[in-house]
């Protein structure tokens, strides 16, 4: 494509803006300026002095010119977020303003962006932010779905069953799970709600048309992982993700039940599936295990029932685990927000616990763990603790809260924000790492 290189004098809104051709083309050819000053489009040699008339707001547009001229992002705080991604959309700069938008997550500088709310009647039950800075939130039986300007796409739904988890392939790629039998798996564009693939079951040879589905998780090589079908005789099925097809199952075996557990998780190091079943009601159901799926064996399990006894508290619970592969350890906290360290194979009962733990005098109400860039996340009521370290000493280095919304239900993070979703109101709050100062 050859540009043209002389000045081009704009009139946008009526205010003069004087630059070049080039600078415009930059843009791309997918973009309104790219097109403008593409020889392709033959247009006629401009007049000396000639203007082209814009009818679009001048302040947007300025923006979006130095964005051009110098790779640089900066939105003067007097314009609304809303109004400058629809002037973006318009010149076909979104791609642009998303790149220069973004910064690398960094968790001791997040700051308080915005809040999502909803005032439906069904609670919001969890939150999975996409890999651009967009979310999805369960919400009864719909998932709501919101790119990473915040705009709300039409909702997903597996007949309005209600849904159990929330997983993105990719930014336009979305994987609910329902808890009911006649739900299952759905897979859905993010964008316009389609329904892509709804997944089936073959449990023994026979399959299973409607079934229960629970937690959701995703390996390097394309394959969907979700507990499924019911308490006493369900496992772990696994699936294409692009052709929707069952590709292997697991069933629960030597007294273990994978079908209810609340977290799952591939472990590339390993090449096991780990699994925590935490909230059985049934005390010997409740577990932590890796499956290998090579041999279909059971690598090592241990029993989460009274684990530790601390010589300050009474007997506790292992609430949240998290695998730690870079530390060959598992990570767990319990009902006091002491971490314990458990070595990946080791089928003992011990647990190493932290000395650098801040341990609560009360205990709090299912704390969940996430790790996410060499740092741990923690929930804990109406904030989140994350930690930095290694081996069994983490430090605490900061602290995010906000407690009009009520305590932390769940929490995810995305691109460079962090999504928190209040349990005692339908708020989700948006923690964002801001963009570096302009010098």
């Amino acid at each position: 494509m050859r540009m043209q290189s002389d000045k081009v004098r704009l009139n946008v809104g009526g205010k003069i803006f004087e630059t070049t051709a080039t600078t415009l083309a930059s843009a791309r050819r997918d973009s309104m300026f790219g097109a403008m000053f593409d020889d392709e489009w033959n247009l006629r040699p401009r007049e000396v002095n000639q203007e082209y008339f814009i009818d679009r707001d001048p302040d947007c547009f300025s923006v979006l010119l130095n964005l051009l001229r110098t790779g640089e992002l900066y939105v003067p705080p007097h314009i609304p977020d809303r109004l400058f991604y629809r002037e973006a959309l318009y010149y076909g700069l979104l791609d642009h303003v998303r790149t220069a938008k973004i910064c690398k997550f960094d968790c001791n500088w997040l700051k308080l962006k915005s809040s999502v709310s909803d005032q439906a009647p069904d609670d919001w039950t969890a939150v999975r932010a996409s890999p651009d800075g967009g979310c999805a939130v369960a919400h009864g039986g719909v998932v709501r779905v919101y790119n990473w300007m915040l705009e709300e796409h039409p909702p997903l739904n597996l007949d309005y069953q209600c849904i159990k988890d929330i997983g993105w392939i990719d930014s336009e790629n979305i994987v609910i799970s329902s808890c009911q039998k006649t739900g299952g798996i759905g897979l859905f564009s993010s964008s316009t709600g389609d329904l892509r693939h709804r997944f089936k079951l073959n449990c023994e040879n026979d399959e299973v048309k409607g079934f229960a589905a629970g937690v959701l998780c995703f390996n390097s090589d394309g394959k969907i992982f979700a507990s499924c079908g019911e308490t006493s005789n369900g496992g772990i099925g696994v699936w294409d993700q692009v052709t929707g097809k069952q590709t292997d199952y697991f069933n629960s075996s030597d007294g273990l039940c994978f079908a209810d557990a609340n977290k799952i998780q591939w472990l590339n190091g390993s090449n096991c599936l780990f699994v925590s079943n935490l909230f059985s009601w049934m005390e010997n159901k409740k577990h932590i295990s890796l499956l290998d799926f090579r041999d279909k064996s059971v690598v090592c399990s241990r029993i989460s029932r009274c684990i530790s006894v601390d010589r300050y508290y009474s007997p506790s619970y292992i609430l949240d685990a998290i695998p730690m592969e870079e530390s060959n350890s598992i990570c767990v906290v319990n009902e006091y927000e002491k971490f314990g360290f458990v070595d990946l194979r080791n089928t003992s009962e011990s647990v190493t616990w932290s000395s650098n733990s801040y341990g609560s005098v009360k205990p709090i109400d299912h704390p969940k763990l996430t790790l996410h860039g060499g740092q741990l996340f923690c929930s804990l009521y109406d904030k989140i603790s994350v930690y930095y370290g290694g081996l069994d000493q983490w430090v605490l280095t900061s602290v995010l809260e906000r407690s009009q919304a009520g305590s932390i239900r769940d929490f995810s993070i995305g691109g460079d924000r962090l999504f928190a979703l209040r349990g005692e109101e339908n708020v989700v709050d948006i923690w964002e790492t801001p963009s570096s100062p302009i010098i």
